[in-house]
């Protein structure tokens, strides 16, 4: 396993994640049933300011659970965009539904509402817009298109935590929204997930199908409804409770990191990097640059080797969703803004650990790359 000095990204883990652990640990509660779960769940949804929150095992399964409660499933369309993480659409085939997977904006990166709109069909019935790499997405279009043809919009926010649409926090947009804790997003449980919405009814079933569809407050094992074990257990929720409160710390280090990424850069022709709109206000997960060989000089593997060799970790944008192998079998339009991204695109390190040396270096290896 390759070691770097200089790390894409990392959990930042202090004092205060370790005394909220061992109060975990000290109170016997370890599973599930521990209190400090339906506390992170509330301390989460007053933070996005929603009225539910449910803590499951991972994002993944939020997005999965999502798709169960809107009662997607066989011959429904959910349209998604084509540069995001395949944890975006494999909840989709979990449900039997078809994902239809269209271009992106060549600015944001984020899906595009005018190819949306060329997508909807009389089989459609979701769209799960993601905010790439914490940049919000056009939401405004795609809540107005989802109204006009009565769509359930589910918001994959997985790296937006703490991001902003015109005053509001991305994933409280639709009728659900679904955030992530891996070890490498803005805040971690280890692991972990949330399902945020203001509908008490979803939230309701929510909470019934992450515990395996049983009745809560029965004695007996009774189960209603075929339901996961995507339950997140009380060590990973006072992890997060932790992170939770240190929040405004990471979001000011990834902005601070991206500011100065950005005045290091701003005069190497060759070199550009995701737009925010006007109305929105990224968490900046992961600053990312888009690399114009003829002006810059050298191509993209070529800066992720010297990268590399200076033990600096990097890597490219998401692979489409149109090229990945796991889905040679569907039949997915061409996406060439996702593909043109990707063959161009570098995620360069953000984790909110950086110190302004690290970030120097990163430019001047960068810069010096011919």
């Amino acid at each position: 396993m390759t070691v770097f000095n200089i790390p894409l990204d990392a959990p930042n883990i202090g004092e205060l994640e370790k005394e909220f652990v061992i109060r975990a640990l000290e109170s016997g509660y370890v599973s599930s049933v521990g209190p400090m779960v339906a506390e992170f769940e509330e301390r989460f949804a007053s933070y996005v300011r929603v009225s539910h929150a449910v803590a499951t095992v991972n994002g993944t399964a939020a997005l999965h659970l999502a798709l169960r409660l809107l009662d997607i499933g066989p011959g429904d369309e959910v349209i998604v965009p084509a540069l995001t993480f395949i944890a975006t659409v494999n909840p989709v085939l979990y449900v039997g539904a078809t994902p239809v997977v269209i271009d992106v904006d060549p600015l944001t990166w984020n899906i595009d509402p005018v190819e949306v709109e060329k997508a909807i069909t009389e089989h459609t019935r979701a769209i799960i817009p993601v905010h790439l790499y914490g940049n919000p997405a056009d939401m405004c279009r795609i809540v107005e298109l989802a109204r006009k043809y009565n769509l359930f919009v589910v918001e994959d926010a997985t790296e937006a935590l703490g991001a902003t649409y015109e005053g509001r926090f991305t994933g409280t947009f639709g009728h659900i929204g679904v955030f992530s804790f891996n070890g490498n997003k803005v805040i971690t449980t280890g692991g972990g997930g949330m399902l945020v919405t203001d509908d008490s009814v979803l939230a309701s079933r929510a909470r019934l199908l992450v515990n395996q569809g049983r009745v809560p407050g029965v004695i007996e094992y009774e189960h209603v409804e075929m339901g996961y074990n995507y339950r997140l257990n009380n060590l990973q929720a006072a992890l997060g409770l932790a992170q939770l409160e240190r929040l405004p710390e990471f979001l000011d280090a990834k902005r601070r990191n991206t500011a100065l990424y950005r005045k290091l850069l701003q005069e190497r022709s060759g070199l550009k990097w995701q737009c925010e709109m006007e109305e929105s206000v990224s968490n900046w997960w992961l600053f990312s640059i888009l690399i114009e060989p003829d002006k810059f000089g050298a191509g993209r593997n070529d800066v992720m080797e010297k990268m590399k060799s200076a033990g600096i970790q990097v890597r490219p944008l998401f692979m489409p969703l149109t090229k990945q192998p796991a889905y040679n079998r569907y039949n997915m339009n061409e996406c060439p803004v996702a593909d043109f991204l990707h063959k161009n695109g570098i995620n360069l390190p953000g984790t909110s650990l950086l110190k302004e040396e690290d970030i120097r270096q990163v430019c001047q290896v960068l810069l010096e790359v011919k």
